[in-house]
């Protein structure tokens, strides 16, 4: 049987890595609200939450990706 963990400790990094990459995005892109609902905020249009975000969200998912289908060099 064997007992070896199925994700090295570089991988499970890169796992966390990539976590902490999409919850910046996700603070990246909170926000933009209006606090009085009949006055229209133009602040959600802004480049953050439009380009930056997006872009820090997908990158994360990019690093997740990586970690999970990682190269696996077993020597059998």
């Amino acid at each position: 049987m064997d007992n070896r963990m199925a994700m090295t400790p570089k991988e499970l990094r890169l796992l966390l890595a990539g976590l902490l990459v999409i919850v910046a995005g996700l603070i990246l892109l909170a926000g933009g609200g209006s606090d009085d609902p009949n006055v229209f905020n133009y602040a959600m249009f802004d480049f953050r939450r439009l380009v930056a975000a997006p872009l820090v969200i997908v990158c994360g998912l990019v690093i997740e990706v990586c970690a999970i289908m990682g190269s696996k060099s077993k020597e059998e």
